[in-house]
């Protein structure tokens, strides 16, 4: 396993990949994916015990889902930075007839990806079913979830969490990003989301809260859900991130939820990030 530096190091090439990979094709979203981007490292890097050669049924290791699906450029990065295809596909990110589309599809075959994403709501529903199909399955490993906290709006989302807590689903551990933003304003000011923890727990879930932007933090975090497997709840963490970290012009902005930037931007942005990988 990298040590804590070199997740870092893996971190901040993701993040170049993000703003280069946005900024070819103008179009895509940004800010979301800056602010995950430790947590999908320490994930795919560290925590998650996951195989190649993909395999869609996932079975034999632990699996991930993606429900805030419009933040792909984070998970597109460390898919292909972990081996699941070459770096250098990155560069067809949104392009006509690539693998790597907007939102995360299925149909184009890409390793990694399991379920389309993007209409927003949905994901926590797939990963409860998969985690299910683990326990019927006698598969020990987990289902690990992102969801974003503007996501948390949808109706749907609260349906899947009594259905967790009900059922005991137990090996599934599920992360909200909770960075205030959505794409049009803050949160609080779209739709109040009130004491999260409160409810979470309320619904019958293990809650933890971790700083996303602290690899330490979330290192710690992950591994401590981990430990509540099998203890007849389902595990939410709610990961404070500030949308665009890394690169301070975008920072704290709900305006770089889904915007690119341009050729001076950015070359300000790859300027304080370090590479540390190589460019794709």
């Amino acid at each position: 396993m990298p040590d804590t530096q070199e997740l870092k190091k893996i971190a901040s090439q993701v993040r170049r990949d993000i703003v280069r990979m946005v900024h070819q094709c103008q179009s895509g979203h940004p800010g979301g994916s800056l602010g995950c981007t430790d947590f999908f490292t320490a994930l795919y890097f560290d925590i998650m015990n996951h195989q190649k050669p993909f395999q869609m049924d996932g079975r034999g290791e632990d699996m991930f889902f993606l429900s805030n699906g419009h933040i792909s450029p984070v998970w597109y990065s460390v898919l292909a930075r972990s081996g699941y295809f070459p770096v250098a596909e990155l560069a067809t990110f949104r392009k006509l007839n690539s693998r790597l589309q907007g939102h995360p599809t299925t149909h184009e075959g890409l390793p990694g990806v399991r379920v389309a994403s993007g209409s927003l709501g949905q994901g926590l529903s797939v990963a409860i079913g998969a985690a299910l199909a683990k326990k019927l399955n006698n598969d020990p490993h987990l289902v690990f979830a992102l969801t974003g906290d503007g996501e948390l709006q949808e109706g749907q989302i609260w349906e899947a969490m009594m259905f967790a807590a009900h059922n005991k689903v137990d090996n599934l551990i599920v992360t909200v990003d909770w960075n205030g933003q959505q794409i049009d304003g803050a949160t609080k000011d779209v739709m109040a989301l009130g004491d999260l923890e409160a409810k979470w727990k309320s619904f019958g879930w293990i809650v933890l809260q971790m700083d996303g932007n602290k690899i330490e933090d979330v290192l710690e975090t992950l591994s401590q859900a981990k430990g509540f497997s099998g203890k007849g709840q389902p595990v939410v963490i709610l990961m404070k991130t500030e949308m665009g970290y890394g690169v301070d012009f975008m920072m704290g902005s709900h305006k770089w939820h889904g915007i690119a930037p341009n050729d001076e931007q950015l070359a300000d942005a790859l300027g304080q990030l370090e590479e540390t990988l190589g460019d794709y």
